[in-house]
């Protein structure tokens, strides 16, 4: 079974990269986890929790946290240019990058690898896989808008975490939801346990 690469960077938001993880899990998929050297710190700043670096610890700290234990989970260390998803070789069924911060996406963008995530967007740019990049910034200066310019010329697929309202939800979890339910639409994966919306009644 090919895995979906996820990655969570150090931008605002990190509850979309945890219920993304979750939602595949739960669907019996395979996931190749990164996280950015930043997102462990956003993890402790706005969700107050600390995610072990070492990837076996960090797996049991996933499948403890989110109560699934379904599916296939493989975590990264954020420089390890080693791991099998830094290939090209290493077949795969796209990445999603969410919540993707400008510096990540400036990097992805100019061809710049600094660590793993980059290196694995670029290895799906350049095998033509799905790249589904979730940047949150606002407002948006004219570098961040030639960088995503460029992205999407290149084959990336951009999905802002942009909640909508038509759907009047009811608490935060529905808007994520909105938001994880666009991501995964742009890879086509039709997610289970998920409210959809189907329309405004009559």
């Amino acid at each position: 079974m090919e895995s979906i690469v996820l990655a969570m960077t150090g931008a605002s938001a990190i509850q979309l990269g945890e219920r993304s993880l979750k939602l595949l899990l739960e669907n019996n998929k395979k996931v190749d986890l990164i996280l950015s050297k930043g997102a462990y710190q956003v993890a402790k700043s706005e969700r107050n929790i600390n995610i072990p670096v070492e990837p076996k610890a960090q797996s049991i700290f996933w499948r403890k946290r989110l109560s699934v234990e379904s599916g296939q989970i493989n975590c990264h260390r954020w420089n390890d240019n080693s791991a099998s998803i830094a290939s090209g070789s290493h077949k795969t069924k796209g990445m999603v990058i969410v919540p993707c911060s400008m510096g990540t996406l400036g990097r992805i963008a100019s061809g710049v690898s600094i660590g793993l995530i980059e290196r694995c967007a670029d290895v799906h740019l350049k095998e033509k896989r799905p790249l589904i990049i979730s940047p949150r910034e606002s407002p948006l200066n004219l570098i961040h808008i030639e960088n995503i310019k460029c992205l999407a010329i290149a084959g990336a697929s951009i999905v802002p975490p942009i909640p909508a309202w038509y759907t009047n939800p009811k608490d935060i979890d529905e808007l994520i939801d909105f938001i994880v339910v666009r991501l995964f639409d742009s890879l086509g994966e039709e997610l289970k346990g998920i409210n959809r919306w189907h329309g405004s009644k009559k």
